[in-house]
């Protein structure tokens, strides 16, 4: 097992990441019955995309030797409605420095594009995939 996740009544969810033992709440959007007070469970698919794409460029810039410490990703989720389902996630991912060369540009921007996540996404969801550099 990976995790457990227990219901906590009010449209909340506690996850438990066994392993480490770290916890996330989870909570309905305010435009379905819930309380936002939380990442959703959408906005953490959203969040998941970006976190995933960082974390492989991270393993690549590393084993180059190139530093990537304080890159960011901003992310924005899109709903579709009938089925109500993630329609968009648009990422920006802002490189922490201006001179990188073209060649880690090409290597981490096509690293980022066969994230994990986002391989596992629909090819109905559209992935906007922005780099600032």
């Amino acid at each position: 097992m990976t995790a457990k996740a227990i219901y906590l009544g009010a449209l909340r969810v506690e996850a438990t990441h066994l392993k480490s033992g770290e916890i996330i709440l989870s909570d309905a959007p305010v435009d379905n019955n819930g309380k936002g007070e939380a990442f959703s469970p959408t906005d953490m698919v959203a969040t998941a995309l970006a976190s995933c794409m960082l974390t492989v460029m991270g393993i690549v810039a590393a084993r180059k030797g190139w530093d990537m410490t304080g890159s960011t990703a901003e992310i924005t989720k899109v709903m579709a409605s009938n089925p109500r389902r993630i329609a968009k996630i648009a990422v920006v991912l802002k490189m922490n420095k201006a001179d990188w060369s073209d060649e880690a540009k090409k290597l981490l921007e096509k690293t980022a594009h066969a994230c994990p996540v986002g391989n596992s996404l629909h090819s109905d969801l559209e992935q906007e995939i922005i780099f600032e550099w």
